[in-house]
């Protein structure tokens, strides 16, 4: 009951501040020209309807298919729907924070979300996404879409082929990883034991976090697709503490890229407000169908949604479909 009241509060809070931080101020003329109301036959309300309900399933599908909402919403949204690319991306990058707000500090309570690891990479990849949200917004509305269809059609590569272990095996920590003192001991309760861990390839995993970024702030996706294979197969840290730790993660690299698109005017409320609330509310509904589902097969279905869409967004970028 507390954490649904917590979720309640966490949806007005963000609702409310995405009502009194968007400015009048649109992200670029393009964008401005390219507002729904403005041109669209539809009741005011009609849009926000519309973004509820897609975004109510999208959530139902993001928790069967195992990946954050960000990365099905900023493509399929700005894909199919007629709205400007800087302000889905602003709009995905609030609803990829709104899921790991709600989730980081029960993941940091039960000692999954582990901060040694989590901080060095945290200032890196906070760093390179405010980069990435300024080069996003400054670019041409083109580039950024064939670049974002060329992004999710290699997130679906990565989804086909990336394997994920439960321990990896770490036999000797580097000497960076010593230093940061990056290692601890959680608690499995499927197996009633303690485990300690420890990572490896400290330096490239970092480097990598510094085009994890970059991508997250460009695209607005969030960044748990990438977060969770460089933390596990990367570095070696355990499963579940880098899912966990990815969660934590997004909640300081997403905030980040997301105050530039709301002082840049990115952010439209009457987008951000139906689809957190849509998606929130898309992903209870899916964590209690979930044990009646085969995740396989809507693992798949995700894999065939974000084809279409990533395809629809390369094709949309270089001007064959529009």
């Amino acid at each position: 009951m507390l954490q649904r009241y917590a979720l309640f509060i966490l949806v007005v809070t963000i609702a409310a501040a995405a009502l009194f931080t968007a400015g009048p101020a649109m992200a670029s003329p393009e964008a401005a020209s390219a507002a729904p109301a403005a041109s669209s036959s539809m009741p005011w309300w009609g849009w926000p309807l519309v973004l509820f309900v897609v975004t109510f399933l999208l959530g139902i599908v993001a928790v069967l298919g195992g990946v954050g909402g960000g990365v099905l919403f900023v493509p399929i949204i700005g894909g199919f729907f007629p709205f400007h690319l800087d302000f889905v991306r602003g709009a995905g990058l609030l609803v990829a924070l709104a899921g790991a707000l709600a989730a980081g500090p029960g993941l940091l309570k039960k000692g999954m979300a582990d901060l040694r690891l989590a901080l060095p990479v945290a200032l890196i990849a906070s760093a390179c996404a405010i980069v990435g949200a300024m080069l996003g917004l400054a670019l041409p509305t083109n580039v950024v879409q064939t670049a974002l269809g060329a992004t999710i059609l290699g997130i679906v590569g990565i989804m086909l082929m990336a394997k994920k272990s439960e321990y990896p095996e770490v036999k000797q920590p580097d000497a960076l990883s010593t230093a940061l003192r990056i290692n601890g001991i959680y608690y499995e309760a499927s197996t009633g034991q303690s485990v300690n861990w420890q990572v490896h390839r400290t330096k490239q995993g970092l480097a990598t976090f510094v085009i994890i970024g970059v991508m997250a702030g460009m695209f607005g996706l969030g960044a748990g697709w990438a977060n969770v294979p460089v933390l596990n197969l990367m570095m070696g840290a355990p499963l579940k503490v880098s899912v966990a730790t990815s969660k934590f993660l997004l909640s300081i690299t997403d905030t980040s890229a997301a105050w530039i698109y709301v002082n840049n005017g990115a952010v439209l409320p009457m987008m951000v407000v139906p689809s957190i609330i849509g998606i929130m509310l898309g992903s209870i509904v899916g964590v209690r169908i979930l044990a009646k589902t085969k995740p396989a097969a809507v693992r798949y279905i995700v894999i065939v949604m974000l084809l279409f869409a990533g395809g629809r967004a390369l094709l949309k970028g270089l001007g064959i479909w529009n």
